[in-house]
């Protein structure tokens, strides 16, 4: 049976498991047979465009989870994440196809000289999915077993004739160099790519989720597939879950591995060290270039109310390198990070209990305040940075409704905002999103203080 896109707007419930279908390219590769107790090549996880390597944190666990050794996994952050509007000119902190093949080849050579392996798997989100393709196709297949998309738009997130040297242009020169051929595939390496069933904002043949209502993409749901690779369809998944849900993870795993995962949950561990990055986001472009000056402070808070259960746990400052921590938690706290980095907004971010370590717990201040917040006593953020809130596939709850910037049918916001008036700063505010449950405290706008309650999964 597979789910039809028309079922899952119906509202029949949240379906995240759904059953899966197989697709399979002409002259379709397989990953190689693996004995139950064959090790598990090193896996380098890629980002997508503007984001960073913590969203692969829960994907990391659950391979801790099944004995993947955290020293054999890497993931890499991009200097500049976002990409070019033209991959041929230069923009001020956003990377061009070639920078981020070249920090991503050298990410291999580095997981390589860490684990004395000769190949390494590569799992990439999104545009992370280029710049694997591009680092197989040009010098790099010999030393890599796997290559795993998830959600990459192999064939343009539009296909025209204008915009050539735009890199998501299905039309255009970076794209054509990497799909030409019977086989889009690079011989001896084991492709296999993960999308949705009709649920991808980036794989519509209408324009208007990227801005272009009523002009045609010429785009398909089955663009992220590759003809020659293994292609697998996870039913009512977003953009995003294609890589990071626990579905995808099963499927990842699977095919690195050769075999099924022994669990999907997360194991906890009885003690927990929390590290990460602090970055910025200077003229608004998102960077993950190390933020020095920049202040941590972590609370524990109440599950049922966000207040603070006495002092900070840890307090830190960056230096050079943009590094915080580490900080030692248990793993049942419920957390408050305040951020405080020189020119922008204070941010007190809300967290679920972390189950285990982590030093991929990056940081980047809030937006600024703009316009539309000059009125609000404060400003509450609810943010799912490993997925989108579907309507109304999910169950998504801010403060007791469901979002009314949240738009139903295809998953397109990873965001809602809450502005609240001055009578109620102070006041707790909840955030649901199916089980997971994160409640906030409203700060004051006049003190250039946003709350986010981040959601996990």
């Amino acid at each position: 049976m597979k789910l039809s896109r028309r079922t899952i707007l119906q509202g029949v419930g949240s379906l995240p498991f759904a059953v899966a279908s197989w697709r399979t390219g002409v002259l379709a590769q397989t990953a190689p047979a693996a004995t139950p107790d064959a090790e598990v090549p090193p896996i380098l996880f890629v980002h997508g465009n503007g984001d960073y390597d913590a969203l692969w944190m829960t994907t990391l666990w659950r391979m801790e989870s099944n004995g993947i050794a955290r020293e054999r996994m890497m993931v890499i952050n991009f200097s500049d994440p976002l990409a070019r509007s033209d991959d041929k000119v230069e923009q001020a902190n956003r990377s061009s196809t070639e920078d981020q093949r070249r920090e991503l080849a050298a990410a291999i050579t580095e997981l390589k000289r860490r684990t004395s392996a000769s190949r390494v798997a590569l799992v990439g989100s999104s545009r992370g999915g280029y710049a694997i393709r591009n680092v197989v196709k040009n010098g790099g297949a010999g030393e890599v077993s796997h290559a795993v998309l998830c959600g990459t738009p192999n064939h343009g997130v539009f296909a025209t004739d204008d915009q050539p040297n735009n890199e998501f242009n299905g039309r255009g020169t970076f794209l054509r160099s990497l799909n030409e051929g019977a086989s889009e595939v690079t011989p001896g390496v084991a492709f296999l790519t993960l999308r949705s069933d009709g649920l991808d904002k980036y794989a519509q043949p209408d324009g208007r989720f990227i801005g272009k209502p009523g002009t045609p993409t010429n785009v398909t749901a089955e663009g992220p597939e590759l003809n020659g690779a293994t292609n697998l369809v996870l039913g009512a998944l977003d953009h995003r879950e294609v890589a990071f849900h626990p579905r995808a993870f099963r499927e990842i795993y699977k095919f690195i591995a050769g075999r099924e995962p022994t669990r999907i949950a997360i194991v906890p561990e009885a003690s927990v060290k929390l590290s990460g990055l602090v970055s910025g986001t200077p003229g608004g472009v998102p960077t993950n270039r190390p933020l020095a000056g920049a202040t941590v402070d972590i609370f524990r808070v109440d599950a049922d109310t966000g207040e603070r259960k006495g002092g900070a746990v840890h307090s830190s400052k960056t230096g050079a390198d943009g590094r915080w921590g580490p900080a030692q938690v248990d793993p049942t706290w419920s957390l408050e990070f305040v951020l405080m980095s020189p020119g922008a907004t204070t941010t007190h971010i809300y967290r679920s209990p972390f189950p285990r370590s982590s030093e991929v717990v990056h940081l980047r201040p809030a937006r600024p305040l703009g316009a539309a917040d000059k009125d609000a006593g404060a400003v509450v953020i609810m943010s799912r940075p490993r997925g989108y809130f579907g309507l109304p596939r999910d169950v998504v709850l801010f403060d007791g409704k469901e979002p009314a910037d949240v738009k139903p049918g295809v998953p397109t916001d990873a965001t809602a905002t809450l502005r609240l008036p001055a009578g109620e700063i102070g006041r707790n505010i909840v955030a649901q999103f199916g089980e997971e449950r994160v409640v906030a405290r409203a700060w004051p706008a006049a003190e250039n203080r946003i709350a986010i309650a981040e959601m996990t999964y």
